[in-house]
């Protein structure tokens, strides 16, 4: 497949920004109604098609990009950390925490909000707090503050908050556990810009941080003892980069729900096409995720209209066959599929 995809990384970027500029500029249009762009810069442009289109479609899709580049960078980023092309935005155990505290407000039924955001926002976000200072304290604990530390401390915490909430579904009434499942299936059903405005400045920062440490990201993938002698500094590194894709993650997860496979799938695809350089792949890995989620989400909406589907059901019924595809691949038992030689 690599033979045959023999064009410059430069040209893939180039090819995927204006895949990005396509996908979100035309995916509002499509759903259950189909909007022309006539009925909305006519002259005596449509109300009801406005109101949709500027109150609900554009919002969701580019509330669904951001999601999609963000998760996808986090999964990079976490690829090249722990050097295991199986790692996702969720090996941390962030993602649980923050679906615990959204089950533990949706349980206890007191509703809230402040500044604008939902009570179960900001709980699923506290939750997804918690979840990365104990995580890191938990690896603190060891000398070393080796990543073997940092994953134990993250399945410990992972399994943890699954298990607690398992306990809070059984001890909820219908309407409640309705509310629970339907959450962890992930969602991207917005109204109005607040949602891109709250994660916009979230996304786009911690983007430029993992971007400008793309050399590090290189010297990661090259193995601890490489990378000390070319000069990096390890624990920095590490810190930086845990704090910031973890909250990334946290606000993420907080407003949209767990959505997963995204931070898996689309970092190996981008490999394939750009390379391991992490200085080029960073750029396609955040445009090429943007678009396969905001897809993703148009074939939510479209599929069995007028219902929808959980975009986080279609992620999982894609990464399925993907999944089982990286583990019989090469990518899954050998680290030159991710190394970056360019240190």
């Amino acid at each position: 497949m690599r033979e045959a995809l023999r064009i410059r990384p430069t040209n893939w970027l180039i090819l995927l920004g204006v895949l990005a500029l396509l996908v979100v500029l035309v995916t509002p249009f499509i759903g259950m109604q189909t909007i022309t762009p006539a009925s909305l810069f006519s002259a005596e442009p449509s109300d009801m098609d406005a109101k949709i289109f500027w109150r609900l479609r554009a919002p969701r899709t580019l509330t669904a990009f951001l999601v999609g580049a963000a998760l996808s960078l986090s999964g990079l980023t976490f690829q090249a950390m722990f050097c295991n092309p199986l790692a996702t935005p969720f090996t941390l155990g962030i993602a649980g925490g923050a679906a615990l505290g959204a089950a533990l407000y949706i349980r206890v039924g007191v509703v809230f909000a402040l500044l604008g955001i939902s009570g179960q926002t900001l709980s699923a976000f506290a939750g997804a707090g918690l979840a990365i200072l104990l995580v890191h304290g938990l690896s603190r604990m060891r000398r070393d503050f080796s990543m073997a530390a940092i994953l134990l401390a993250g399945v410990a915490i992972s399994f943890f908050c699954s298990s607690f909430i398992l306990f809070v579904q059984y001890l909820s009434g219908f309407t409640h556990l309705f509310q629970i499942t339907r959450w962890l299936m992930g969602e991207l059903a917005v109204t109005g810009f607040a949602a891109v405005r709250e994660l916009a400045p979230l996304v786009l920062v911690g983007s430029a941080v993992i971007l400008g440490m793309g050399k590090e990201l290189n010297l990661l993938t090259t193995g601890e003892e490489l990378a000390i002698s070319r000069g990096l500094n390890l624990r920095r590194t590490r810190n930086v980069l845990f704090l910031t894709t973890s909250l990334m993650i946290g606000g993420l997860v907080a407003r949209c729900g767990p959505i997963g496979f995204v931070g898996m799938m689309a970092p190996h695809i981008c490999r394939l096409l750009v390379g391991a350089d992490h200085r080029v792949l960073i750029p396609a890995t955040f445009l090429f995720g943007g678009c396969f989620l905001t897809l993703c989400d148009t074939l939510a909406r479209v599929l069995i209209a007028p219902a929808e589907i959980p975009v986080g059901v279609i992620t999982a019924l894609l990464g399925g066959p993907f999944f089982v595809w990286l583990l019989i691949s090469d990518g899954a038992g050998h680290t030159g599929f991710y190394r970056s030689n360019a240190t």
